[in-house]
């Protein structure tokens, strides 16, 4: 295996040509800020899906979501340092985003669907860059020993639109968009190629590829909920109903099977996790 370095990086960035000396440490550095970047979100998902692992065998009080479970660090050795690396990670993250979207840093070119994948990344990047300003807000509520909560700040948000014009559809209209990207993730674990662009043999990328099929399907089927209780919280126009991720798989805990399914999405989110960490070591990365 070899690494595939900041060449490509280098030659795509303006004045590349001219001043190689002074972009070459800028791609790497880039490149090990997207890396940092995947193994922080890996992180998110593996600490979700275990405690949702845990609260369907009855070892937590409940399912979270990732500021509630990121928050759990704070009580571990060491877990502010690692709060912080997280934090700086999904900043890093955010930015590579940015880049796959704005600059085409995967070479997607222009059609339509990669003109949509795209904007996806373009959203991705705003997802996670507030979740990085929620880890660092984490950081200050744990000094000053206040419980960070997933769904109050969703029901806070929620309860924000619903007093702007229209502002039902809004939520409903968000809950329509979970439920969108969520379904777009199951497609995407049966029909993509998650090798692709990693740096594995022929062997590594079929278990590779498999842990990422679960992952997507896991991330897909958890959305599912999330957005069906958004949809409901328009709908009634009660923001009482929203629920962020941990809160929606918590409902479905409490449905006929639900501990069951509750597992089968916790270990799918545990897999997306893991996929993120080979990710972080394993992709081509270069713009």
């Amino acid at each position: 295996m070899t690494s595939p370095g900041p060449r490509r990086l280098v030659m795509r960035l303006p004045g590349a040509m001219r001043f190689p000396q002074l972009i070459a440490p800028l791609a790497r550095l880039l490149e090990w800020a997207a890396r940092l970047g995947y193994a922080a979100r890996g992180a998110v998902y593996v600490s979700i899906g275990t405690i949702g692992l845990m609260a369907a065998a009855g070892l937590a009080p409940r399912a979270v979501g990732a500021v509630e479970a990121m928050e759990a660090w704070g009580d571990w050795p060491l877990g502010l340092a690692l709060l912080w690396v997280t934090g700086l990670g999904l900043y890093a993250f955010a930015g590579w985003r940015a880049l796959q979207a704005l600059f085409d840093a995967d070479r997607l070119g222009a059609s339509p669907s990669a003109l949509a994948s795209r904007i996806g990344k373009a959203i991705s990047g705003l997802v996670y860059g507030g979740l990085a300003i929620s880890v660092f807000g984490l950081l200050d509520a744990i000094e000053d020993l206040h419980e960070a909560d997933d769904q109050a700040k969703t029901q806070a948000a929620v309860q924000n639109a619903l007093a702007m014009p229209w502002g039902d559809v809004l939520v409903m209209g968000a809950g329509a968009v979970i439920l969108g990207v969520g379904a777009a993730n199951i497609v995407r674990a049966f029909s993509d190629h998650f090798t692709d662009s990693l740096d594995c043999d022929g062997q590594a990328a079929g278990w590779t590829g498999g842990l990422a099929r679960v992952g997507y399907a896991g991330r897909g089927l958890a959305m599912a909920p999330a957005g069906l209780v958004m949809l409901s919280a328009g709908w009634h126009a009660r923001a009482s109903e929203a629920r962020g991720l941990g809160g929606a798989l918590d409902l479905l805990r409490d449905q006929p099977f639900g501990p069951v399914l509750l597992a089968l999405i916790a270990t799918g989110l545990v897999a997306f996790g893991l996929f993120g960490f080979l990710k972080a070591g394993l992709r081509r990365i270069g713009c």
